[in-house]
């Protein structure tokens, strides 16, 4: 080891105090993002009076899954009310601050470096986790403490910006929605005048498709009719090391809401203005594509015939339940999802709302391509811990 790193038992402390007068139920967990997550696991007939009290600026981590994980599950808490989580954890806390920031040795124990570290030491015990003792032998290197608030401070501007930019594209997706609904579900987008329409006495009709009263001259139409939808079966995928040269096309697949990326060809097989659904439906995987992309894993992918249909039916399902009670395997099909019946207002409605809406998501997609490289930023002030003097 070189001689500017210190082991970690010199700078921290365990803190195991007990819930034994069961005064805190207050029961939280450490997820693989690193994030302190409120449980709602049942605690009908749990002795919580073993569980671990955590106050303000202490850590918890879980040290028993780190081989299976890859990742060690550990952040800081921040809360004034005390919680209290599993007896698995363990429990910590800075013994110096004066020497030691505790978002610097968080940040240090998030690095991706850190995580391949101690997968690597885990591999050295039978059951394939680490010990209290071991996990104290992790290697860090302590800057000067205005070294150290200079980079937790330069890390956090990073965070803020891209939490502030989560919170824009909420809002913007509350917009949206708002303006879907007020449109196509309350039927008052702008008439001729730029008054509400149904309030302001359009015209309506009862439609027996789908059962209730629509404005008149608005049909109905079949998804399929209005959009090619393929899968991805739909194209036999052949994975090969040889593919993840010179690439640049990306590979959505749905196992997590936010889609792993993967980088396997050249060419890109679907074209944008699509919208990706999850076969295995969570509304939540229902996505807008902005860039040519192909796509994996039990994705159906919608491709509307004309260019301004694209967000309209992209919001249409996303507030369809559709029932899959009849499959085995719960999965979306294309027979299925290509039945959905789609009310097709006029032309002028339909390519005013596609106008208004794309000014909307061109924000919210500027913001999330901000993200990317914010979030690129964030992981290389990480990486460069280590050589900070």
């Amino acid at each position: 080891m070189k001689s500017n790193y210190k082991k970690l038992w010199d700078y921290i402390r365990e803190v195991n105090i007990r819930n034994k007068d069961l005064q805190i139920n207050n029961l939280i967990w450490v997820s693989m993002e690193k994030k302190f997550i409120s449980s709602v696991a049942n605690m009908v007939d749990v002795d919580i009076s073993v569980y671990k009290i955590i106050e303000k600026w202490q850590f918890a981590c879980k040290l028993m899954s780190v081989w299976r994980d890859e990742k060690l599950p550990i952040d800081l808490y921040r809360n004034e009310e005390k919680a209290i989580v599993s007896s698995a954890y363990y429990v910590f806390e800075v013994i110096d601050k004066s020497i030691l920031l505790d978002e610097f040795l968080l940040m240090w124990l998030s690095r991706p470096e850190n995580d391949r570290y101690i997968w690597y030491i885990s591999w050295w015990d039978v059951r394939w986790w680490i010990s209290w003792d071991v996990f104290c032998e992790i290697p860090i290197k302590i800057p000067d403490i205005i070294k150290q608030q200079e980079i937790v401070d330069e890390y956090n501007a990073i965070k803020n910006r891209i939490s502030l930019n989560n919170s824009l594209i909420e809002k913007l997706e509350e917009t949206a929605k708002s303006i879907y609904k007020e449109w196509f579900v309350d039927f008052e987008f702008p008439d001729e005048n730029w008054k509400p329409y149904k309030s302001s006495g359009g015209e309506m009709e009862f439609c027996s498709e789908l059962e209730k009263e629509v404005p008149k001259g608005w049909k109905v139409w079949r998804l399929n009719e209005i959009a090619i939808i393929k899968a991805w079966w739909d194209r036999p995928f052949l994975y090969s090391p040889e593919k993840t040269v010179d690439c640049s096309i990306p590979i959505y697949a749905n196992w997590i809401i936010n889609d792993w990326l993967y980088w396997f060809t050249n060419k890109a097989n679907y074209p944008k203005n699509s919208i990706t659904v999850s076969a295995r439906w969570n509304i939540w995987y229902s996505v807008l594509r902005y860039e040519p992309f192909d796509a994996i894993v039990r994705l159906l992918v919608i491709m509307p015939k004309e260019e301004y249909f694209w967000i309209y039916i992209w919001q249409t399902i996303r507030k369809t339940d559709f029932d899959l009670s009849w499959s085995v395997q719960s999965q979306l099909t294309i027979p299925q999802i290509s039945i959905l019946k789609v009310l097709l207002p006029d032309l002028k409605v339909l390519k005013d709302y596609d106008n208004l809406l794309k000014i909307i998501y061109k924000n919210s997609y500027k913001k999330l391509k901000e993200n990317e490289n914010l979030w690129k930023m964030k992981d290389l002030i990480l990486s460069k811990m280590a050589s900070e003097s």
